[in-house]
């Protein structure tokens, strides 16, 4: 699919626990209708980064939003980029019940105001939980996962796991590793494989042996650009094979 124009907003919306989510949108220039991207950010907000990846997936023709899932607790839309104690009590603060609040917002604006006549969503580090927790929560096409640390059980407990909801999984998941990552062991990315496989869901796990965490973002240490390259190439064939 060849790039084309796009233009960008903020947007408020009413999430139905009563809160209103800023969401980032980024879609092609000419609205028509066409497939919608979901796009979850990672531990820092939705920053430059993941503004940036957002209008990635619009120039490839998805009308895309971005959820900022901090809101309850930060409302800035350019956060410090790794300061982690800084967002630790944004990260503390989160619920599966708001982010599900915020992730059904941001899909009901795709699906009307955006045009968008299939859904899927993806998501980095911390929203690549959320991706998959939009995936059990939503009737979507595909679900895309980075180094999404959370669905299984770890020592670090941010977060609930979601394993258990794996049997409510909607569309076929795409699930990016990075073999260095020392916060998602091999035996977190054996447990979601197994899972989705005694589930009888449709999925692909990619393990890039050279990678550490947070791999694709290319404002990062750790970015690993053959991987990043190569993860790319991958989400946009696994996205047209199924939106």
């Amino acid at each position: 699919m060849s790039e084309v124009e796009i233009v960008t907003e903020w947007v408020e919306l009413a999430a139905s626990d009563g809160t209103t989510v800023p969401v980032y949108i980024a879609r092609p220039s000419t609205l028509s209708s066409g497939p919608g991207m979901l796009v979850f950010q990672e531990a820092f907000g939705v920053n430059d980064h993941i503004r940036d990846v957002t209008e990635r997936f619009a120039r490839q023709g998805y009308v895309s939003a971005a959820p900022m899932l901090f809101h309850r607790t930060d409302s800035s839309k350019d956060p410090v980029y790794e300061d982690f104690n800084a967002i630790m009590p944004h990260i503390g603060a989160l619920t599966d019940e708001g982010q599900s609040a915020d992730i059904k917002a941001a899909y009901e604006w795709l699906t009307t105001e955006g045009k968008a006549t299939s859904v899927g969503s993806v998501g980095y580090c911390m929203g690549g939980r959320t991706s998959f927790l939009a995936n059990t929560i939503l009737p979507l096409k595909a679900a895309i996962s980075y180094y999404g640390g959370g669905i299984a059980p770890s020592e670090r407990k941010l977060f609930p796991p979601l394993l258990d909801r794996i049997a409510d999984l909607s569309g076929p998941a795409l699930f990016f590793w990075g073999g260095k990552d020392a916060h998602i062991g091999a035996d977190q990315r054996q447990a979601i494989a197994d899972g989705t496989q005694e589930a009888g869901k449709n999925a692909v796990h990619v393990l890039f042996t050279d990678a550490d965490h947070a791999f694709f973002s290319d404002t990062r240490a750790n970015y690993e650009p053959i991987s990043a390259k190569l993860s790319w190439t991958l989400t946009l064939e696994f996205l047209k094979t199924y939106l």
